[in-house]
């Protein structure tokens, strides 16, 4: 499990509960089936218009992705890069083709192969490139549907509002509270669950998706550079050390912070004695 996710469903839910314990005199006024199927129904159908149907539920499948951490393989995929490139550098096909049997990852095979059928250098980068952004554009895509979901989710809670406020109007004459209460709940809660399913649910699966995304696209970019290292013939050594500076962890690329306090305790202590 994604622990990320499950800190923010337990959020969201003691955030709720809270709402509805402690600002509410029954926490089931919040709860009004009628305003919940406006806004999922009128959500769903207008994504289904917006869309086609393999996309849609493409696009479902995926929601799983954001309750499981997904390991991109990426210090797999250096070693065996690394390994390719010592047998790339002896000159060893046949060890090159038996590593590649064994290798997961299937942008990091076709590179290699391109590169053992001794295609150009710029060609196995077209096609590589290629790959990288068709998959950077339909993740892209993939992710704007939730972002189309919500927008459409506080629209139709709009939508849910003014029938609401029809049906309590032609109510408001007969002046009866048990009539106009229902309605009027419908009128404001069909906006309160918009909002709600926009910014808990939709828009974080969204980021979740694209967040993704850019991981793989990290991942693909490091197994290109390394198939460059490796067409170029660099020791593998010099490989090795390039693809690590993809998975290091740097916390500021201009300026290291230790440096900077270092300089100003010199500067410190050199104030003092003059």
């Amino acid at each position: 499990m994604n622990p990320s996710t499950i800190i923010g469903m337990f959020a969201s839910i003691v955030l709720l509960v809270s709402v509805l314990f402690f600002t509410a005199e029954s926490p089931q006024s919040f709860l009004n089936l009628p305003g919940l199927a406006i806004v999922l129904a009128g959500t769903m159908a207008a994504t289904f218009i917006s869309y086609p149907l393999k996309e849609v539920v493409r696009v479902v499948r995926l929601v799983g992705l954001v309750f499981r951490r997904e390991n991109t393989y990426i210090r797999d995929d250096i070693k065996e890069l690394v390994d390719i490139s010592r047998l790339w550098f002896k000159g060893d096909v046949r060890a090159v083709e038996a590593a590649l049997e064994k290798a997961r990852n299937p942008f990091l095979r076709t590179g290699i192969h391109l590169v053992i059928a001794n295609t150009k250098e710029e060609e196995i980068f077209d096609l590589l490139r290629w790959r990288i952004a068709r998959l950077k554009a339909r993740e892209h895509a993939e992710a704007q549907i939730f972002r189309t979901m919500a927008t459409y989710a506080p629209a139709f809670g709009m939508i849910g509002t003014l029938v609401g406020l029809v049906n309590m109007l032609e109510v408001m004459e007969s002046g009866d509270l048990h009539v106009i209460g229902p309605r009027m709940a419908v009128a404001l809660l069909t906006t309160f669950y918009g909002i709600l399913l926009a910014n808990l649910v939709f828009k974080p699966i969204a980021v979740k998706l694209e967040r993704r995304t850019e991981e793989r696209l990290i991942a693909m970019n490091m197994v290109l550079e390394g198939i460059s290292l490796i067409t170029k013939r660099r020791l593998p050594s010099f490989i090795e050390e390039t693809l690590n500076s993809f998975v290091a962890n740097y916390h500021d690329e201009i300026r290291d912070p230790s440096v900077a306090k270092r300089d100003v305790i010199d500067d410190q202590v050199q104030n003092a004695r003059s």
